[in-house]
């Protein structure tokens, strides 16, 4: 079905013509949507181009290396949905500890907060997984095709032997760095050498499949076709982001006070004496942008920030022999020369900054202390409530109850039980001490005894008392009813 809002019939009315003119109009199809060009970015050398490298191959280092990490005879990061366990190293997150998953939320929120206010959009521009993604596709089809003029001469030509075989070639090889991102994925949630081990057989099950090829799917369509068209028109950071910047957030900026006007000049010649600016209009600057802007036209907010222009620019201005920074990483007032730029780092006490601070380091510090004084062993107590009372032999009252114990720490624990609140209450079991292996659980089932004078009809709040035997001092009480007669 084709869309009914591409070409829509505009009256277009000339400008020295009036309103009420009773000549005829022609109508003119305009297009509400852009049409896409793809960008072949430049390549390009500098101090930021290094750290961009740096960080891509630090972030995909700890994604695909971490699921290949052991730790205590294990996988140390491990999502064990199957058996409801989360292993990050030696800390082990079960069902009842999803509120660190509230915590971990609320810390990405704050501190995303925090740094676009300081730093605008470094995050994108250096470390978010569409531009990693991108960065390495870029760099595999800059190895198969060339550089940029190449790649678009490539582009242009008709199809024959020699371009379907370097077509072929670029996408074989971007599919199979694809897939192995799903892979890896994967990997987090079933243990990788298991993976490793049913590759050559291929015997994965079906959710292990699904979720290999559609992150790998997905990777190879944002990364290798996409691009910057996601960055453009549908990550939502790129919308919100100016509701958190301000004049003191570090952006990427062309000095146009500096720059303006511009014009080609021959090297050596002051640009003052021809009245023109630093900039030479050699448009560098917008080749080697990952996302086609020009960034001399103002902060917009397709710029992720990636300073590619800022390496491009510096080259420039080393050749022509004109002060780096034409192009650079500032501030909106300090561009303004509201305050110096030596004075941007004082800036960072503002009160927006200090807030979102001080909610990060809250959550960070309230989370932190609450794991450091985790105890080593949860308990859950489950009354069996099909047979609510019975009397024994004895003529005492009886329930029965079901204890479950998780062990959270990594070493075996043994475990011994009691119950108080009633007078002469009692418990007995098949298994006084429990031995559970660590990240282990056990259910242990135990009949609780007290005398009918005291557990009169109706219910009585009871204490069970769970000791660990091998951790002196860590006594667990949870608070359970005894039903009487």
């Amino acid at each position: 079905m084709s869309d009914p809002l591409k070409n829509i019939p505009i009256k277009v009315v000339p400008a020295t013509a009036s309103p009420d003119d009773d000549a005829p109009n022609e109508l003119e199809q305009v297009s509400l949507y852009e049409a896409h060009k793809k960008v072949y970015p430049r390549s390009v050398k500098g101090i930021f181009n290094n750290w961009r490298v740096l960080f891509v191959l630090a972030t995909q280092l700890v994604y695909l290396g971490t699921p290949w990490l052991d730790w205590n005879g294990r996988q140390a990061v491990l999502f064990d949905l199957v058996n409801r366990k989360f292993f990050l190293f030696g800390l082990t997150i079960w069902p009842q500890d999803f509120v660190y998953l509230a915590a971990l939320l609320m810390c990405c929120a704050f501190g995303l907060f925090t740094w676009t206010t300081i730093a605008g959009r470094l995050w994108c521009g250096y470390s978010c997984p569409q531009t990693v993604y991108t960065e390495i596709m870029l760099w595999i089809e800059q190895w198969v095709e060339g550089d940029h003029t190449k790649r678009m001469k490539l582009d242009k030509a008709p199809m024959n032997a020699h371009k379907l075989r370097i077509k072929t070639t670029k996408h074989s090889l971007m599919i199979a760095f694809s897939l192995f991102t799903g892979f890896s994925l994967v990997g987090y949630f079933t243990p990788i050498r298991e993976l490793a081990t049913a590759l050559p057989r291929f015997d994965y099950g079906p959710w292990e499949l699904f979720w290999m090829f559609f992150y790998g799917g997905f990777t190879y369509l944002f990364a290798g076709f996409m691009r910057e068209q996601v960055c453009k028109y549908m990550c939502p950071y790129a919308r919100f982001q100016a509701v958190m910047f301000d004049s003191d957030t570090l952006i990427i900026s062309y000095d146009e006070e500096r720059g303006e006007p511009r014009g080609a000049r021959r090297k050596g010649v002051n640009p003052r004496e021809e009245g023109k600016g630093d900039c030479i209009n050699c448009h560098i600057c917008v080749q080697v942008c990952p996302v086609g802007i020009d960034i001399r036209q103002g902060l917009q907010y397709e710029c992720i920030g990636c300073a590619a222009c800022v390496d491009a620019c510096d080259s420039v201005m080393d050749k022509m022999g004109y002060p780096r920074g034409l192009i650079r990483y500032t501030t909106e007032n300090a561009l303004n020369k509201v305050y110096p730029e030596s004075q941007i780092l004082s800036r960072l006490r503002r009160p927006r900054v200090v807030l979102y601070g001080l909610l990060l380091l809250a959550v960070i510090s309230v989370t932190t202390g609450s794991l450091l004084m985790r105890k080593p062993f949860k308990v859950d107590i489950i009354r069996d409530r099909a047979a609510l009372v019975r009397e024994t032999n004895e003529g005492w009252l009886e329930n029965s109850y079901s204890i479950k114990l998780y062990n959270t720490s990594e070493q075996t624990q043994r475990f011994r039980f009691s119950v108080k609140g009633l007078p002469g209450i009692k418990l007995t079991t098949d298994t006084p001490v429990v031995s559970i292996p660590g990240t282990g659980s056990e259910t242990v089932a135990v009949r609780v005894q007290a005398d009918p004078q005291y557990a009169t009809q109706g219910s009585h709040e009871i204490h069970f008392v769970i000791e660990s035997l091998d951790k002196p001092g860590q006594v667990d009480e949870e608070k359970s009813s005894f039903i009487g007669e």
